[in-house]
C-alpha cells in the first residue's frame, strides 16, 4: 500500500521524544519522497543570529523575527530558505513551490527560494521569508517507523506557522488549535518531574 507523502505538513513532537535536537519541535517537511527519504526544517527553533549577519542582502526581506532558525541537526552550515511571493499570479524568478502529490502544497504559495538568486531580484517579490541553517533528514522509511513508534504527530500546516513571530509557542498553538486530546497534550509540562 502507498503511503501519503508529507511534503508541506508538520511534523510535531511527541511527549515521548526525548531526542535533544527534536524535543517539543515543530517541523515542516520540505520534502518527502519515499524512494530517497524525507527532509525538513524544524520551524520553531529561532537562534540568536540576525540573517543580515549571515546573508547579505537578505536581511531586509525576512520575516520577523528576521534571525536564523535552527533548521535541524544535518548540514547546518548550508541555508535552506522558504519564502511566500508576494504575488499568486506570477512566481518569482528563484522560488519553486513545495509540491504534494503532484499539487502545490497546503500552505498556501509557500516554495523554497533560491538563495544563489541576488536579492534585489528576488526578494522584493516575497511576502514573507525565513531563513534556516540545517535542516532535518531521514532514511527512506526511518519518519514513517518514528510515526508508527509514536514519536510525531502529522498535522496540518497554515503560513503562520512557518512565519509565525513568536515561534517559541509554537509546538503548544499547533496542538492546541487540533482540540480534543492533543489540545490537552499542549498543556504537557516541559518536565514533567517538576510538576
Amino acid at each position: 500500500m502507498d503511503q501519503p507523502l508529507l511534503t508541506g505538513l508538520l511534523l510535531v513532537a511527541t511527549p515521548v521524544l526525548e531526542d535533544p535536537n527534536f524535543r517539543r519541535s515543530v517541523v515542516l517537511v520540505v520534502d518527502d519522497n519515499t524512494d530517497e527519504g524525507t527532509v525538513g526544517v524544524i520551524v520553531n527553533r529561532p537562534s540568536e543570529t540576525a540573517v543580515s549577519d549571515v546573508l547579505s542582502g537578505w536581511g531586509g526581506f525576512a520575516s520577523d523575527p528576521a534571525v536564523m532558525f535552527a533548521g535541524g541537526p544535518v548540514g547546518t552550515e548550508a541555508g535552506l530558505a522558504l519564502g511566500v511571493p508576494a504575488s499568486s499570479k506570477d512566481a518569482p524568478l528563484g522560488w519553486r513551490p513545495l509540491e504534494r502529490l503532484g499539487e502545490e502544497s497546503q500552505v498556501s504559495g509557500l516554495g523554497v527560494v533560491d538563495l544563489e538568486t541576488p536579492p534585489e531580484v528576488l526578494g522584493g517579490g516575497l511576502e514573507a521569508l525565513r531563513v534556516f541553517a540545517g535542516y532535518a533528514g531521514w532514511g527512506t522509511e526511518q519518519l514513517r517507523a518514528e510515526i508508527d513508534e509514536g514519536a510525531w504527530y502529522v498535522l496540518p500546516a497554515t503560513d503562520a506557522d512557518v512565519f509565525s513571530a513568536e515561534p517559541e509557542n509554537l509546538w503548544s498553538r499547533v496542538l492546541r488549535r487540533q482540540g480534543g486530546d492533543l489540545a490537552l497534550v499542549s498543556t504537557f509540562p516541559e518536565d514533567p518531574r517538576l510538576n
